[in-house]
């Protein structure tokens, strides 16, 4: 099977910082790939690359077995790639429907793009008022639409960065189920993250960065967390042990590196 993106050997480098150094990865169609880390790995950096909003120094990129030369956000929303951000990118005055259209190719029908985004909504398990006003929205609601405005396009390919760092557990659940949808459907998803259990719960495969560059890959589903700590930090991770209290003593506290 042809892989859905293909990075060859990227590098970026910023003035006494090497981001990412020499990565190569692969994911097919249909595929949730984690991009996992530490802050700082480099991840954010790569994926920036792969949507065209920053530049690599050297490397290539392949979608669909093609060789994306110079590319920019537009040229990667025209093949399918969609990315939503750590942050999002939407304008708190106006409404739901408002903000998907200013990022919508070509004409638009303000009423007719109320009705495509309320069918896909309620299609994908998240429903949306278009009428809505972005400031009257949770953090949750928020990346819905952003997910919605994404998935308006028809994606190939879908990345997330850092998606469940300001959402409630209950709002996990909910993105996990849609990713799981989507996956099935035929989309592959990069899904970036530095959480452990998340990555085990819901991605087929996983490639591990530190420092800039991969240090493994693995299925986390059949890997153990302190497996996939050891590549993150290079090192074991340290445990707690607390002796038992003694008389009018106080506990003792040790730590201890992991075998």
């Amino acid at each position: 099977m042809i892989p859905r993106l293909e990075l060859r050997n990227i590098c970026k480098r910023y003035p006494g910082v090497v981001a990412n150094d020499d990565i190569s990865l692969s994911i097919l169609p249909g595929e949730i790939h984690a991009v996992l880390g530490e802050n700082g790995a480099g991840k954010s950096t790569l994926m920036k690359i792969i949507y065209g909003a920053a530049k690599a120094d050297s490397g290539e990129i392949l979608c669909d077995g093609k060789l994306l030369d110079a590319h920019d956000p537009a040229t990667s929303r025209a093949l399918g790639i969609e990315m939503v951000y750590q942050h999002f990118a939407l304008f708190e005055s106006v409404s739901v429907v408002e903000n998907i259209a200013l990022a919508m190719r070509g004409a638009f029908d303000l009423p007719a793009l109320s009705r495509r985004i309320r069918d896909l909504s309620e299609r994908y398990g998240m429903p949306i008022d278009p009428a809505r006003r972005v400031h009257d929205l949770s953090v949750g609601e928020r990346q819905r639409v952003e997910i919605v405005r994404c998935l308006l396009q028809d994606p190939k390919l879908l990345i997330l960065d850092e998606p469940t760092s300001v959402l409630t557990p209950q709002a996990v659940v909910k993105l996990f189920a849609i990713l799981r949808q989507l996956a099935a459907e035929g989309c592959s998803i990069l899904y970036v993250s530095h959480k452990l259990d998340e990555v085990r719960e819901l991605c087929d495969s996983a490639t591990v960065l530190r420092n800039g560059r991969v240090t493994g890959s693995a299925r986390p589903r059949e890997a153990t967390a302190i497996e996939l700590a050891r590549m993150m930090v290079g090192a074991n991770l340290p445990s707690m042990h607390v002796e038992p209290a003694r008389p009018s003593a106080k506990p003792i506290l040790e730590v201890k590196a992991l075998s």
